[in-house]
């Protein structure tokens, strides 16, 4: 890539989002630029689920592979451990800033996709990052399987905490949720989770008890002691699009990027795929599929073509 390089699409992130459209782009003929900052929100994850011939992979492992495939296209560029500094709008298509802390390099190209994934927060838990990925988890679809059965704990202070404990009831009987003192659980599913086996404990967490990631007992300030063998937490997510300058695209109020059933923001020429743009479960192969169909749509709209996506 030389000072300033000319492509039809700039995809920002390096997931399994970006890289499937990537992939779909660079067949189409396109001239495809991938900017990936290496750093995924699944880093902490040794293995990852449900995705067709590949469960059980781990996520570096898969991004390896695909990385591995885009290299026999030409067309294709990935650019990794580098991020786009600053992307603004020009008359025609978009610049971007690459770079580490300074900038290093200049691209342009005439559409952009965002396929970021999400800014994730976890509760402020002691000890919580020592266990996150090894036998506490944030997907039930991703890593309940592997669960089943067994004494689970959820964390989490959001107001759709009491939903999530009636999904992960499913695989377990023997399930207890902890609120960290937030007042988020109504009477009323208190009610209907405990009819259905289910605790809810409200103090907040003083620690975590276990060894080498592996959860044995959750500690309360009052020093009570719950024996569980493994959970989920419920972080909290946010979108980071501090590099648009200029322009915004819009974003719903759970921090999705709002896109039409095509992938296409409300900023002419920028699109998003992946855990950004898609609300429910937030799975690889989810992301991975979302990504080519908005490639798809991509090259349609790049000949005029109008798309029944």
């Amino acid at each position: 890539m030389t000072d300033t390089d000319a492509y039809d699409v700039l995809v920002i992130g390096g997931g399994p989002a970006g890289l499937s459209a990537a992939l779909n782009l660079g067949r189409s003929l396109m001239r495809v630029l991938v900017v990936d900052a290496d750093r995924p929100r699944n880093a902490a994850t040794l293995n990852s689920h449900g995705f067709l011939t590949r469960d059980g992979v781990p996520p570096h492992e898969l991004r390896r592979i695909a990385r591995d495939e885009l290299a026999a296209y030409p067309n294709i560029e990935v650019r990794t451990r580098v991020r786009v500094l600053e992307l603004s709008r020009q008359e025609v298509g978009f610049t971007a800033s690459i770079g580490r802390r300074e900038p290093m390099q200049t691209a342009t190209a005439r559409s952009v996709l965002l396929a970021t994934g999400l800014r994730e927060t976890l509760p402020e838990v002691p000890n919580l990052r020592g266990f996150y990925g090894i036998s506490l988890f944030s997907c039930a679809a991703c890593d309940a399987w592997e669960m089943r059965g067994r004494r689970l704990a959820l964390i989490g202070e959001t107001p759709d905490i009491a939903d999530r404990a009636r999904l992960i009831s499913r695989w377990t009987d023997d399930l207890t949720v902890f609120t960290l003192g937030a007042d988020v659980v109504t009477a009323a599913d208190e009610a209907e989770l405990a009819a259905s086996g289910v605790a809810v404990l409200r103090q907040p967490i003083a620690e975590l008890v276990g060894d080498r990631g592996r959860i044995e007992a959750i500690r309360l300030i009052d020093g009570t002691a719950v024996e569980v063998e493994g959970g989920f937490v419920r972080p909290e997510w946010e979108t980071d699009l501090s590099f648009l300058r200029g322009f915004a695209p819009s974003i719903d109020a759970d921090g999705h990027l709002v896109t039409d059933r095509s992938g296409r923001t409300d900023v002419p020429g920028l699109y998003a795929a992946g855990d950004a743009a898609i609300p429910g479960p937030q799975q690889l192969i989810v992301a991975a599929g979302a990504g080519a169909r908005v490639a798809s749509v991509m090259v349609q709209d790049a000949v005029g073509i109008a798309t029944a996506h």
